[in-house]
């Protein structure tokens, strides 16, 4: 459940290109290149519905309780889609690494939701597509890996996207700040999230799936007391969206990559931006400020040359 370590995947994504063989793992599905593209624009879909959902929960609801109905509702999504299988999917090869995983995730989620009630969804978005450059910058630190001039201008040049996209000089600069501070925090444990996702890649992509989930939504329960607001039931269809809008992005991803090659479909994950410019219009309202457009600009940019520089050098080296 997830694609190169390079581009972006919201809350969620998850090795899966060039894995060991799980015995235990569905059957391998012809290649279709369209296929693969469609459940990626599904899976982008699904995860922007997801934020807006959160956003707009969070005008009504606690960060603890609209946290607790994404984690708690995905963990039955996901116990739904194991099945039968969900006593031996429960196992991990990795449980200590699994419970680190999906901490980093639970972390990057109540960051996310605190930075994108400060500044519109497209933003938010875009602020997260530092998460690919940053798992770049990390991966010389945790995983060693040599990272050239070239990439390191690209990493410099996506900051300056997010410097950009931040608008520091603007006059609602306090308000926008705080809340750019607060997505690159959840850009920065999202990519810790995606380096340590690499170190559980001989576990089923749903045993990933089930851990994030029902870890999210224990830690979230136990903090519920004096969070918690009775929600009418608009507020449960809100929260028991967001937990079916997640699990179903993290099915999509699978199915994305079960159907073609990580290069075909991982640059189609920034069609979420177009979603999040789509449902922000039509829920908040929002303009498109141009330092965004200027941003997204430089970070798209700068993610997908990474992305295709790295390529370049691993087919160099085969």
């Amino acid at each position: 459940m997830r694609l190169s370590r390079q581009l972006p995947i919201h809350c969620g994504t998850h090795p899966m290109t060039s894995l060991p063989k799980n015995p235990h793992a569905p059957a391998v599905l012809p290649e279709n290149r369209t296929r693969g593209i469609l459940w990626m624009l599904a899976t982008m879909f699904c995860f922007i519905a997801l934020d807006t959902i959160m956003k707009y929960a969070l005008d009504y609801y606690s960060l603890v309780q609209v946290t607790w109905g994404r984690f708690f509702f995905a963990t039955i999504a996901a116990a739904m889609i194991c099945g039968r299988d969900i006593g031996r999917l429960m196992i991990s090869r990795s449980p200590g690494v699994q419970l680190v995983r999906s901490c980093l995730l639970m972390v990057t989620t109540g960051l996310f939701n605190v930075g994108v009630t400060k500044m519109p969804l497209a933003t938010a978005t875009t602020i997260m597509f530092m998460s690919p450059i940053l798992v770049t910058m990390l991966s010389v630190v945790f995983l060693r890996e040599h990272v050239g001039v070239r990439r390191w201008a690209s990493i410099f040049v996506g900051f300056c996207g997010a410097v950009i996209v931040a608008e520091p000089w603007a006059a609602q600069a306090s308000s926008v700040t705080i809340g750019a501070a607060f997505l690159l925090a959840a850009a920065f444990t999202n990519a810790s999230y995606q380096i340590v996702t690499r170190q559980v890649r001989f576990d089923d992509p749903l045993t990933s799936l089930l851990f994030t989930a029902a870890l999210g939504a224990v830690v979230t329960t136990l903090l519920l007391p004096g969070n918690w607001q009775w929600p009418d039931a608009f507020g449960w269809l809100l929260l028991v969206g967001s937990g079916i809008a997640g699990a179903l992005g993290h099915l999509c991803i699978i199915q994305a990559f079960r159907s073609a090659p990580a290069s075909v479909v991982a640059p189609f994950s920034y069609s979420s931006l177009i979603w999040s410019i789509l449902f922000g219009f039509i829920v908040f309202q929002d303009s498109l400020p141009l330092a965004t457009v200027l941003g997204a600009v430089l970070i798209v940019g700068s993610g997908l040359y990474i992305f295709f520089r790295e390529r370049k050098l691993k087919a160099n080296h085969q």
